[in-house]
């Protein structure tokens, strides 16, 4: 639970992206499109209907005519070129055109607990284009400019759990196929995909080759907005963290593999070197490491050989060997392992979701709660918060761009204004108060602004995934590492960061399209090629 860790995760066959389209294909889902109410040019709306899990829902998909000085990928932004709802149930004439009307507001308008997801997207402009110019001349787009964008549309935002008046998430929670996490944000992410394909393909009037098609993801832009979630959601970090380790295990204490099972191994290491051949970003940091990766990835692949595969318990000696490699490699290891082995581990993902809460037991003695800070919390409290290193950053809400932003402690007005995401100084704060032998209760009626730490070392002694070992106001804290954990678990490939705040990614390439859900389940670091 590192930062360094966390910030080389890699996709796997756990992810919600991953585990939804199984559940699409275990249904046997088909997406209709009963409108398309398009101009020439691809202004107008559309509705897309599919039975998922005994219930109906819709995408009401929006295109709209937006002048290229309004396009900006900006949380403040105010228009875009598409806007979207996941309406529950298919929506009546009336309803369609009270999404249309309000879709394209975005937080500016109001919503109802029909609307389950809102969601806008922006062109790739240059690529947008190029395909559109291409189809019109009877030809295909060119193949290197796909793979090196590798969508059409970005998103800038994919809203639930009752933001603007959309339903809260208790409506959905208990629904099959969308009770776990984000999975109602990764079935409309899934479908805006297609319906670019389906603008792109209308408005260049002749079908993109399936192969393009299938690598067209859907392009997002995340920044420091996304940071905070992996702090405030302890126990839902604890439940995917717990699902991730307990496949591990599982896929470790496999006893032998058999031929087929070796051939699927060979088949995705090349896959994935593929992968990484085909990865390249401008971000020095990034860059680096992905070069890094590339070197090690080919020694590792080297080392797979007939006597190792056919060995007793040969992923435990993969992994126990990989850790003489860089801990972006032994990520990407790790994620090769789970991958042929979904038989061993796809129902954990029913585990992902999490029925507990944070709680203070007022009943725990202070020395009790004490053993827990000497045991859980060591690497919090040898940290001196006095010095500049250690209080280098402060978290807060900027009132101009309505985002999370981090700021320098040290060269920048707002401190007195900082969000509570400095947990490590906060335990520290709490063990230098923490006194006597009386009760809890006792301690927190004398000192109740050390309610929110206590509540963080009571949790953490009974989940031991839910907190995030670092300083995150520290001067090495890279929040770009939070970003790639988090997307990583949506299904994210291919991070592309633009700082070490803000990333761009690509989901859902590679995954299939609407009608090949029969082979819905072999697209992990999807390559170009295939």
């Amino acid at each position: 639970m590192r930062l360094r860790r966390m910030g080389a995760s890699f996709p796997t066959r756990l992810s919600f992206l991953r585990s939804l389209t199984r559940r699409l294909a275990a249904e046997n889902v088909r997406v209709t499109r009963p409108v398309w109410d398009m101009s020439a040019d691809g202004f107008g709306h559309a509705v897309y209907c599919l039975e998922f899990g005994g219930f109906t829902y819709a995408l009401v998909a929006v295109s709209t005519d937006l002048p290229p000085d309004q396009r900006t990928d900006r949380v403040i932004a105010t228009a875009w070129d598409t806007a979207y709802v996941l309406y529950d149930g298919m929506p009546s004439k009336d309803e369609i055109a009270r999404i249309v009307a309000a879709a394209p507001k975005q937080e500016a308008s109001r919503f109802t607990a029909r609307d389950l997801v809102l969601s806008r997207a922006n062109k790739s402009v240059r690529l947008w284009a190029h395909v559109v110019d291409a189809l019109r001349a009877g030809k295909q787009p060119d193949h290197d400019l796909v793979a090196r964008t590798g969508y059409l549309m970005r998103t800038t935002a994919v809203y639930g759990n009752g933001k603007f008046g959309i339903a809260d998430r208790a409506v959905i929670a208990d629904r099959p196929g969308l009770s776990g996490p984000f999975a109602a944000e990764m079935l409309t992410v899934w479908l805006i995909r297609g319906f670019t394909h389906d603008l792109v393909e209308h408005v260049g009037g002749a079908p993109l080759d399936r192969s393009l098609k299938r690598h067209l993801g859907i392009g997002n832009s995340t920044g420091l907005g996304m940071a905070p979630f992996l702090v405030s959601h302890p126990l839902l970090l604890d439940a995917w963290m717990q699902v991730r380790e307990t496949a591990l295990a599982r896929v470790r204490a496999v006893p032998s593999l058999s031929p087929d099972q070796i051939e699927r191994v060979y088949t995705l290491v090349s896959r994935a070197a593929q992968h990484l051949a085909e990865w390249n970003v401008p971000d020095r940091i990034a860059a680096d490491r992905v070069a890094v990766l590339r070197r090690e990835f080919a020694v590792f692949a080297n080392t797979l050989t007939p006597e190792l595969m056919l060995s007793p318990s040969p992923i435990d000696a993969i992994i126990r060997g990989a850790g003489k490699y860089s801990i972006d490699c032994q990520e990407l290891i790790v994620a090769l392992c789970l991958e042929p082995f979904g038989d061993l581990i796809d129902g954990l993902t029913d585990c992902m979701a999490t029925p507990f809460e944070p709680r203070i037991d007022p009943a725990m003695t202070c020395a009790q709660l004490q053993e827990i800070i000497a045991q859980d919390w060591d690497w919090a409290c040898c940290l001196d918060y006095s010095a500049p290193s250690d209080c280098a950053r402060f978290w807060y809400v900027s009132e101009a761009k309505l985002e999370p932003r981090l700021g320098d402690r040290h060269a920048e007005t707002g401190g007195d204004r900082e969000s509570p995401l400095d947990i490590a100084r906060q335990v520290k704060a709490l063990q230098n108060d923490l006194t006597g032998d009386g009760k809890v209760a006792a301690f927190l009626r004398q000192h109740p602004e050390h309610r929110s730490a206590v509540r963080r070392v009571q949790t953490l002694s009974l989940h031991p995934y839910a907190e995030i070992r670092d300083n995150l106001i520290g001067e090495d804290c890279l929040p770009i590492d939070m970003l790639r954990c988090k997307l990583s678990f949506f299904g994210a490939a291919k991070f592309d960061p633009k700082s070490d705040r803000w990333t761009r990614i690509t989901l859902a390439q590679g995954a299939p399209l609407w009608d090949e859900l029969d082979n819905a389940d072999d697209w992990w670091l999807p390559t170009f090629a295939a």
